[in-house]
């Protein structure tokens, strides 16, 4: 089965409940909510959107993540950052062991971009093999495209 190699989403989608561990609350109910919108063909990166109710919690990053704030207010602190409020329009990254108390003062909807890193020594392996392959010259005949940024 081959996969697509566009998958258009839309974040106004039915989600569905993503109970935040319970010895992670701090205060209040929190009650988070969310849908895939797409995976990695390698299982390494995701997109999520996802949602939360006011309260208090502590969150605990096993991976990459990087948030853009679609709507409500939270307040975001660690022991490396200050409280900070964040709200629509907003991005955040997270690197995973990140550890950071999350204190929802108005319903957040976001969306997250996830990644499990590789590990250091396959990482480097990879940026070495990109290099080459930037450094090799194509064979096709078709020129080759560079993204814009």
């Amino acid at each position: 089965m081959s996969q697509s190699l566009i998958v258009p989403s839309k974040t106004d989608i039915p989600l569905r409940p993503a109970p935040i561990l319970p010895a992670w609350i701090i205060d209040g109910n929190p009650m988070a909510r969310n849908a895939v919108l797409s995976r990695s063909s390698d299982g390494a990166a995701l997109t999520i959107v996802w949602e939360c109710t006011e309260g208090s919690f502590n969150w605990h990053y096993d991976i990459d993540e990087t948030i853009h704030f679609m709507e409500g207010s939270v307040v975001i602190e660690s022991d490396s950052m200050p409280a900070t409020r964040f709200g629509p329009g907003d991005v955040l990254f997270f690197r995973r062991g990140a550890h950071a108390r999350w204190t929802i003062e108005k319903k957040i909807r976001k969306l997250a971009f996830c990644r499990t890193p590789a590990p250091p020594l396959l990482g480097l392996a990879l940026k070495a093999l990109a290099k080459a392959a930037r450094l090799l010259p194509r064979f096709s005949g078709a020129e080759r495209r560079q993204p814009a940024w």
